[in-house]
């Protein structure tokens, strides 16, 4: 490769890494028309041996682990991940969990796993999934919003109304709501410090991202919200007295960058499988396993926690325009390649469990 094709390949890595225009990457959160029951589907292991052993944990604080969105995708592997470590999670979903948690529960038997539905746009749906985290896990150490959807590629003038504000209301309220009910319920954990983590993803610096335009506004806004969660807790607000709380909070942005999910590939062409998705895109267990142990090693309020880190969007280019490597996932057609023996839908996203 010339010299000149070697110094483009890393300028347009560089932009990557600077403007994070990234596909929507957590996990697919389908709404329902109809307001959900807040009946509550749990595993069968009793609560009150469900808290996080702290002896039993060696990475982080120990405390259970809350992960919206986690019937599929990457918050399926959060759970797995978190499990492995000892810990002890709820997931939930607008969706019926039950299926994912026997596949969870079989796959990690280092941690118990709790499951139940929820509509995370909607307030008592929310508050209800705090109460029954705390039942089940005691001391909530993690909450990770990670529930999403994105409403379709398409422009937005072709986007029916009703999908905005869909969009909305799970990205951005959504987080708004997890994000008060998990504080709330740290805020009085006396002598223990629990950790919010707000997933971020395309649109989040600021770049266009043509065909999500709903999503990417809803992206747009949660570092502000960080920033000034980050602010009000350490400095309080201005004219009022700072509360002191038994409980200790710390709220973080969360950045799985390109993940295989249905969330990626739908609606996509051929053009965006081959790139830049099959240049920077990742399996979810792969994704799960570089950051859930960044997570746990979190120390300080307001953090980043990416995946797609400068170093790993620089090695990648390199690897594929200066080193010629392949796709293990893309081929040069634009297709999914399927592994033998796995189960993948229609658009070519493979099943976990």
């Amino acid at each position: 490769m010339k010299f000149t094709s070697i110094i483009t390949t890393f300028a347009l890595a560089a932009n990557f890494a600077s403007t994070a225009a990234f596909a929507p990457a957590s996990n697919a959160l389908q709404i329902r028309s109809s307001a959900l029951s807040q009946t509550f589907a749990s595993t069968s292991k009793s609560s009150s041996s469900s808290s996080s052993s702290l002896s039993m944990v060696t990475e982080g604080n120990g405390g259970g682990v809350v992960v919206t969105g986690g019937a599929g995708g990457v918050g399926f592997a959060y759970a797995g991940e978190f499990m492995d470590r000892g810990y002890n999670v709820v997931i939930c979903d607008v969706k019926d969990c039950s299926t994912a948690a026997k596949a969870l529960a079989a796959k990690h038997p280092n941690g118990q796993i709790f499951h139940t539905k929820c509509d995370v746009s909607d307030a008592k749906s929310v508050e209800a999934l705090g109460k029954f985290a705390q039942q089940k896990l005691g001391k909530i150490g993690y909450w990770i919003n990670n529930a999403g959807i994105n409403g379709g590629r398409r422009a937005l003038m072709d986007v029916p109304v009703g999908m905005v504000e869909a969009v909305v209301k799970v990205n951005l309220l959504g987080v708004l709501l997890g994000t008060k009910v998990a504080m709330d319920i740290m805020s009085q954990q006396e002598g223990f410090e629990g950790e919010i983590f707000n997933t971020v993803g395309s649109g989040v610096k600021g770049g266009g991202t043509p065909g999500y335009a709903c999503y990417g506004a809803t992206k747009r806004g949660l570092p502000q919200l960080t920033a000034t969660l980050v602010k009000e807790i350490d400095e309080g607000v201005q004219g009022y007295e700072k509360v002191e709380t038994p409980g200790k909070i710390k709220v973080h942005s969360l950045s799985p960058g390109m993940v295989f999910t249905k969330l990626l590939l739908d609606d996509s062409t051929p053009e965006l499988r081959k790139f830049p998705f099959g240049v920077l895109a990742a399996q979810p267990e792969e994704v799960a396993a570089d950051l859930v142990p960044k997570i746990l090693a979190s120390k300080t309020n307001g953090s980043s926690v990416e995946f797609l880190t400068t170093d790993r969007i620089l090695t990648k280019f390199f690897e594929r325009f200066v080193l010629q490597k392949k796709s293990e996932y893309i081929d040069d057609d634009g297709n999914v390649i399927k592994v033998p023996g796995a189960q993948y839908d229609e658009d070519g996203v493979r099943a976990l469990y």
